[in-house]
């Protein structure tokens, strides 16, 4: 094996990739690039197997138009490939492509789409993205908003004023990026303006998702320390919903803190059943913290389910519809992606995926080789081996199968590996295996950190079926960008593999783990998972609420 540890350059954090109005809003506000230092780059090389990271590649800053964003500017429409490149109409054309290369590419990366978009959320796409460019950062809407909130007097806000909700997200990128979804979802459905908090990593992995504007929150925002923000707050929505008049009391709020933790209060979780029309549009403000998946909710609250029918006729596609939208990697990113994908997964007739995550420390396990071993033999994901070398060679044209595996060890991915190595396998299939990275422990908000785990996530997404961990945010949003339906591998108790080790889940949906236990309607407590027959108990979390499309 070669020596790892090979030193790449020192990568530049370059401020995101924004609109002419809020990048000029930014400078004014005196944005700062900062060194994130070397990327450490390992790579691990046999005849039959490699595990890599690419170094990186130098990116040729394009210049963008300062025009303002306008019809006339889309693409047009009348090629194939460019209505391949829009799916469905999820997407608009005019972007600059070659600043942000994986929004137009990544549809030759799948076979097909899994879902398509309803002609409904296509239009209510183009709203919303109005809606930010005429209410975003940069514009004098937000000027004046923000300076409202700067100096609040508790007299209300203005008459037809933009309002807004500020998402602060935290834990790793996969509860980033399902909190990310989840809140753009509601703020299609409230009429608000979506910003998030840029003290993360997101703004150097993700491109910009609306032509014309940025929803990344300007340094300059009134409120500081967002991350410190808890329920027991003033301003927490728990303490407004306990009063005697909580539509006035919130008229008197600079603005109303959400806090959506998976372990939240009760009276937080009231905010699922609030009819926004009646008490929080009210709040010119609202910021949320959240660390999930909060769609099923959503599904549940009377207010929004006609709303919903029609974004959504197939229950199973929303994470993945919101994703193929909002979520588009970075030129650095995607070179990770495309560059592992085109050397080692592209030629395989045949690819999986297996999502390693564990909850119990850093050490590997027996019983969790065990588990993805046994499963991937019970639902003959991977063909068993021989204990006696074939009497003849393979036949010419044997199918060959690449296995994907990605977790913090490489522990079980070198004796995967080892078994398909030191024996032929029962069926004649030839089968690679490969890891793109081992960090040993997770070090999420590094930006370093963060793009080799959104390539990852995106790696799983481009193979045919997936086997991935239960409880893993990961896991979920692998799968759901690949529009996938995983096996799920039950979470081990007592540090022993269970029996099955995994399930074939019911959707390609992700799991809320920290549901409401309250049915809007009626007004009491409830099991929630009941009530309606697109929401359903997780097959991984058995309180935790995941949509599903019923037959």
């Amino acid at each position: 094996m070669s020596p790892e540890g090979v030193v790449g350059p020192g990568i530049t954090k370059r401020p995101p990739q924004q609109c002419p109005d809020a990048r000029r809003a930014e400078a004014q506000e005196g944005t700062v690039e900062q060194d994130t230092g070397p990327w450490i780059a390992r790579k691990k090389v046999t005849a039959l197997t490699v595990c890599l990271v690419a170094l990186p590649v130098l990116m040729t800053t394009v210049s963008r138009r300062d025009a303002p964003w306008t019809a006339a500017s889309f693409w047009p429409l009348a090629s194939t490939s460019t209505q391949e490149k829009l799916l469905g109409g999820l997407l608009v054309p005019g972007f600059d492509e070659r600043s942000c290369l994986s929004r137009y590419r990544s549809a030759f990366y799948r076979k097909n789409m899994a879902r398509s978009p309803s002609a409904h959320l296509v239009k209510r796409l183009r709203e919303h993205e109005a809606l930010q460019r005429r209410c975003g950062p940069g514009t004098e809407a937000y000027r004046a908003a923000a300076a409202r909130l700067r100096s609040w007097h508790g007299d209300g806000d203005a008459p037809g004023a933009c309002k807004y909700l500020v998402l602060v997200p935290y834990r790793g990128l996969g509860n980033n990026i399902l909190a990310m979804a989840s809140a753009f979802l509601y703020a299609v459905l409230t009429d608000r303006v979506l910003l998030l908090d840029r003290t993360t990593s997101l703004g150097d992995i993700f491109c910009e998702p609306f032509p014309g504007a940025s929803w990344l929150l300007p340094q300059s925002f009134p409120v500081r320390n967002l991350q410190n923000l808890t329920g027991e707050v003033r301003e927490s929505y728990r303490y407004l919903v306990q009063g005697d008049d909580a539509a006035a009391s919130v008229s008197r709020r600079r603005y109303v803190f959400v806090d959506l933790d998976h372990s939240c209060t009760y009276h937080d979780k009231l905010f699922f059943c609030d009819d926004e029309r009646r008490f929080l549009r009210r709040a010119p403000w609202l910021l949320m913290r959240t660390d999930g998946y909060f769609v099923p909710a959503l599904f549940l609250n009377p207010a929004y389910q006609e709303e919903l029918d029609r974004l959504f006729p197939r229950k199973d596609a929303v994470f993945y519809l919101l994703a193929h939208y909002l979520f588009h990697p970075t030129n650095k990113v995607w070179g990770l992606i495309t560059r592992f994908h085109d050397s080692y997964l592209k030629n395989a007739d045949e690819r999986l995926g297996i999502q390693i995550r564990v909850f119990d420390g850093d050490t590997p396990f027996q019983h969790i080789l065990d588990q993805i071993l046994a499963c991937t033999s019970q639902e003959h994901l991977l063909p068993d081996v021989v204990t006696q070398e074939p009497p003849r060679p393979p036949a010419a044209g044997t199918r060959s199968k690449a296995v994907l595996m990605t977790g913090l060890s490489s522990w079980y991915y070198e004796n995967v590996r080892w078994k398909y190595w030191q024996s032929a396998t029962a069926t004649g299939e030839a089968v690679s295996v490969y890891q793109p990275s081992h960090e040993e422990h997770q070090l999420s908000g590094y930006t370093t950190h963060d793009m080799k785990a959104l390539a990852e996530m995106y790696l799983l997404g481009m193979t045919d079926r997936i086997v991935t961990s239960g409880w893993s945010t990961f896991g979920y949003v692998g799968h759901g960008l690949g529009g996938l339906t995983p096996w799920v591998m039950f979470r081990p108790e007592n540090h022993t593999a269970p029996s099955p080790p995994c399930r074939r889940a019911k959707s390609m949906e992700p799991c809320m783990h920290g549901p409401p236990f309250y049915d809007c309607r009626a007004k009491q407590g409830a099991d929630t998972g009941k009530l309606v027959p697109h929401v359903q108990h997780c097959e991984d979390m058995s309180w935790g609420l995941k949509l599903v499309h019923p037959e």
